[in-house]
């Protein structure tokens, strides 16, 4: 039976450190903002996993849909030996990636991605006892800073699934697209599932649902500053907004103070104002035309080699060939 390991190259010190600089920058500016990745601790987790099963949130069943639907043509195609997958989480989604591939490319391994050791130790054993003729080979690292630690060897496909691209800016996008390119050999792939423009009628309440899931989620990065940075922020008094920027063609997700008022962090040695209203961006979810995808893979030194979308045309798969 192949072995199935884990890599880890970032650390928990590692992620305060990177917690303490963001939230430095990010809570100094003008505007205020904070990065989306740090909404994500174990509450944070659960939490999104409930939004994913929200009525109003569509990306994560259309994706699935999209891919059970298309994926043995991108099994076919793909010709995979090597499976690797950026910000892996539960791997929920890939386990249909890994049967297409077992069964129509000479998969022989699979390579999880995530920041959370533990989680991805889980993900790990549980894709391994499920796919025991594939050695499973878990890193933990910060996809946008250490794809240099990807293992190498094999014809490799890289998955970024989920839509995730578009929590980058679009200088991001494009630092991030040429990281890949630089990781990757000629010939090789990546995959990437991405969001479309749609009506912002069914955008919206994507990101703002009526249960107010989405809400407790965005304020749980205040929840992770007050834990990890001994904040003293009272996060109920913060209200969840989400609204949809046409000229740049994304959801901004922020936090509004409901009053004027003083936050402190600790571990920062800072001190925090805040005017009654004012908001604060604590995540982007870029939406995507085909045209402008293909533009920024080609920028980057890709070529795609084929698009599929849903029914709808609210979230496409696209598959690109590194030049």
């Amino acid at each position: 039976m192949p072995a199935s390991t884990l890599d880890i190259h970032l650390t928990d010190e590692d992620l305060t450190t990177a917690l303490r600089s963001d939230a430095g920058l990010g809570l100094t500016a003008s505007p205020k903002w904070l990065p989306p990745k740090w909404f994500y601790d174990a509450r944070g987790s659960e939490l999104f996993e409930q939004i994913t099963a929200l009525p109003e949130y569509y990306p994560t069943r259309t994706e699935r849909a999209l891919l059970a639907r298309v994926v043995d043509e991108i099994a076919r195609t793909a010709q995979a030996e090597v499976l690797v997958e950026l910000g892996a989480g539960s791997a929920v989604k890939t386990r249909l990636l890994l049967t297409a591939l077992s069964a129509h490319s000479p998969l022989q391994s699979y390579v999880p991605q995530d920041v959370s050791s533990s989680a991805l130790r889980a993900t790990v054993d549980e894709v391994a006892a499920e796919f025991p003729w594939l050695g499973v080979h878990g890193v933990v690292s910060d996809f946008t800073g250490t794809l240099d630690t990807l293992p190498r060897g094999g014809r490799r496909m890289i998955a970024f699934l989920g839509g995730t691209i578009g929590n980058l800016v679009p200088a991001e996008r494009a630092e991030f697209l040429a990281a890949i390119h630089r990781v990757l050999e000629p010939g090789e792939l990546v995959l990437l599932g991405a969001g479309l423009v749609t009506d912002p009628e069914v955008l919206v309440p994507a990101y703002a649902d009526a249960a107010g899931v989405t809400a407790e989620f965005n304020r749980n990065v205040l929840h992770v500053l007050n834990s990890r940075l001994g904040a003293d922020f009272v996060p109920e008094k913060f209200r969840h907004i989400a609204v949809w920027d046409p000229a740049r063609e994304w959801i901004e997700m922020r936090l509004e103070a409901s009053a004027e008022m003083t936050v402190t962090v600790a571990e920062l040695g800072l001190t925090v104002r805040f005017a009654a209203g004012e908001q604060m961006r604590t995540e982007i979810s870029a939406k995507f035309r085909i045209d402008g995808l293909d533009a920024e893979l080609t920028a980057a030194g890709f070529a795609t080699r084929q698009v599929w979308t849903d029914p709808d045309d609210r979230f496409a798969l696209v598959l690109a060939e590194r030049r």
